[in-house]
């Protein structure tokens, strides 16, 4: 099969940048849309009532979120997703690690149970509170999934299956996301949702941290190139080869997954000294109130 932006004597020339904006990518474009569309409403609906919302979330979720899946998914690294594994690799960091930061951010969990109607509220509780939601998002099986994840799709035919075939590429743009919101929103969501305590859940992170590193050390120096015979069916004379396009890709892939787990491991550090500080206040005005008690208490004895 043909790739998605060729011909069949190839691909032709390097494209422009202004050439590689059209045609739009129909599918994620309206993915984008519906998912704006749907936050933006949820948010209308509590300001009508007269209640707040914060513009750090809604930022997060429309700008952050369905930004960087629009991004993704249209223009260059849309065009070029096909042609190249490095700007492939660009994608799937975009897509897997840093949109999971911004949709978690945007609470879009609590957004919906403020919003829906009784009947879906009670579904989506019965849903988080379910032996299902609790075995997905916990961080040892959250994190199996989502480092197993690149090595079963680039070390089996997985990878060129969704090079050649549009339906499974746009289910695998959509896969990248759902793994990487499992991974990040049981590691940082502000959403309520089953969440082991904060200990277990740096260790995981610390764990997890080495493995994409791996995998990006193994890309750059393995002999076997990945999809090789469907970079080589693109007949391409511009641009690294495609071995020197592996270890660029394996690069970026060692980089940013190194960096975004850190981040994350930074985040959790905050998140776990915040959480602690709340507890400590509250503990603090616990036993004022306490105290206060046994006092009027004290009081009232003293005086009768």
């Amino acid at each position: 099969m043909l790739p998605f932006h060729g011909t069949a004597e190839g691909i032709g020339a390097q494209p422009g940048f202004w050439e590689m904006w059209l045609p739009l990518e129909i599918l994620p474009l309206i993915g984008v849309a519906v998912g704006a569309a749907i936050y933006l409403f949820g948010v209308w609906r509590l300001n009508r009532r007269g209640d707040k919302w914060p513009i750090g979330r809604t930022a997060a979720w429309v700008i952050g979120g369905m930004g960087t899946i629009f991004i993704s998914t249209q223009g260059p690294l849309a065009y070029l997703d096909t042609i190249l594994l490095s700007t492939h690799m660009v994608q799937h960091m975009l897509l897997s690690m840093i949109t999971p930061v911004f949709l978690a951010l945007g609470a879009p969990i609590t957004l919906a149970l403020r919003t829906l109607p009784l009947k879906l509220r009670n579904l989506l509780l019965a849903f988080l509170h379910s032996r299902y939601a609790k075995f997905m998002t916990f961080p040892g099986i959250a994190g199996l999934i989502y480092v197993m994840n690149p090595w079963i799709l680039y070390y089996t035919g997985l990878y060129e299956v969704t090079l050649t075939n549009q339906f499974w590429h746009n289910v695998n743009h959509f896969h990248f996301i759902a793994v990487g919101c499992i991974w990040v929103w049981s590691l940082i969501g502000i959403d309520p949702m089953p969440r082991m305590g904060y200990p277990l859940r740096l260790i995981t992170t610390f764990i997890t941290l080495p493995f994409h590193a791996f995998l990006g050390v193994t890309m750059m120096s393995s002999e076997n190139l990945i999809a090789e015979s469907h970079y080589e069916s693109l007949f391409r004379n511009w641009g690294p080869t495609i071995a020197e396009d592996q270890q660029i890709a394996g690069g970026l892939l060692w980089v940013a997954g190194d960096l975004v787990g850190l981040l994350l491991f930074v985040v959790l550090l905050v998140q776990w000294s915040k959480a602690s500080s709340r507890e400590a206040v509250r503990i603090d005005r616990d036993l004022d109130r306490q105290e206060a008690a046994a006092a009027a208490a004290k009081t009232e004895q003293e005086v009768g």
